[in-house]
């Protein structure tokens, strides 16, 4: 299997091109982590399964996705996501981008 690099980074704003909604990365998968059984019922376009996934927080919702890198673009708008969990991610926004909260595992 070939693992391509990630085109976007934790932090990042994107935007969906199926589903049109803006949200902020939080998380990056090499390749698709998730099950055969979501991917079966909710990967309806079938997207390749060897290259980036992303978790993502939704700007004006509560819940978040977990998106093929082909399904998304950057976010022209530039502008802060309105989700609750953005400031257990992030410290900062800056310059269009989240500056990542420093974590200890």
């Amino acid at each position: 299997m070939q693992v391509s690099n990630a085109r976007f980074t934790v932090g990042q704003l994107i935007t969906h091109k199926l589903f049109n909604y803006r949200g902020v990365i939080v998380d990056v998968d090499p390749v698709y982590q998730g099950s055969a059984e979501w991917y079966e019922q909710v990967a309806l376009t079938r997207p390749p399964t060897d290259k980036p996934w992303y978790r993502v927080l939704v700007h004006n919702a509560f819940h978040e996705t977990y998106v093929a890198e082909r399904n998304l673009q950057p976010d022209d708008m530039q502008e802060p996501v309105n989700h609750p969990l953005v400031n257990d991610y992030f410290e900062a926004f800056s310059d269009g981008h989240y500056i990542a909260r420093l974590r200890n595992n």
